[in-house]
């Protein structure tokens, strides 16, 4: 309880800090285009029940998806390239091919493919983190050196049990840490497939306000999604202290 409060409270520094620096800027500038966090917060809880609440949830549904499809293909298939060197000699190669192109160029394609509903957006996002687990997964496998293996055969260890107490404590934090990364490219890379074929999401929200010159709601929707990271990454440190627990002993 004492290093939730501590952060909490480094949090909430934080929080007050940039505010300071925004009430600020917007006092000497004194243009409509910064307002004060004050008028920003005002507006915000005017709409966020009617307007922002949905946008919200369907920003969230997204990341969620595309979260997920990424974890459940790409933690098998860094497992098996960790563990199965021969595998790793054929998959390897495309994985270093694929991965350095910028998933933003691809969404022409997966719009004309998936269309520009929600399947494009979620396959977007999973694009954008099925790589980093893959390679973060496979990488924390293979610093294991074999001779840790030796002793689970010779006891007749089967693969599930070489998974559950070798193979998965050792790549998790890894993998924990490539999921860190990726959502914030992630949440960035949503905001922008938002804009296109779809009413609902931030992106949308955020984006129409400026279009209708309506720089309160766009500050409130801004807001918002700065929560949504926010609380996304702090679900990932909850996730963390919970199955890692031996690297705080």
């Amino acid at each position: 309880m004492k290093g939730i409060s501590h952060t909490l409270l480094a949090y909430l520094a934080a929080a007050v800090f940039l505010l300071a620096i925004w009430w600020g800027l917007a006092l000497l500038l004194e243009l409509p285009i910064v307002p004060t966090p004050d008028k920003v917060f005002v507006r915000l809880t005017d709409v966020f029940a009617r307007d922002i609440l949905e946008h919200a949830a369907y920003s969230l549904w997204r990341i969620a998806a595309g979260l997920g499809l990424a974890v459940c293909i790409g933690y098998p298939l860094g497992v098996i390239m960790g563990y199965f060197r021969q595998a790793d000699r054929f998959l390897s190669p495309v994985v270093y091919l694929t991965y350095p192109i910028p998933k933003i160029a691809l969404l022409p394609i997966l719009m004309l493919l998936a269309g520009v509903g929600e399947l494009s957006k979620i396959l977007m996002i999973f694009l954008i983190i099925v790589f980093q687990v893959v390679v973060a997964v496979r990488d924390a496998i293979r610093t294991l050196p074999e001779e840790r293996y030796y002793p689970l055969y010779s006891l007749g260890a089967s693969l599930g049990q070489i998974f559950r107490f070798v193979i998965l404590p050792a790549s998790l934090p890894k993998f924990i840490t490539a999921i860190r990364v990726a959502m914030a490219t992630a949440v960035s890379v949503l905001f922008f497939t938002e804009t296109f074929g779809t009413q609902y999401g931030m992106g949308y929200y955020i984006m129409d306000a400026w279009l209708r010159v309506n720089y309160l709601e766009m500050y409130a929707g801004i807001l918002v999604l700065s929560v949504m990271g926010l609380l996304l990454f702090g679900l990932i440190d909850c996730f963390e202290h919970a199955v890692c627990r031996w690297q705080r002993k």
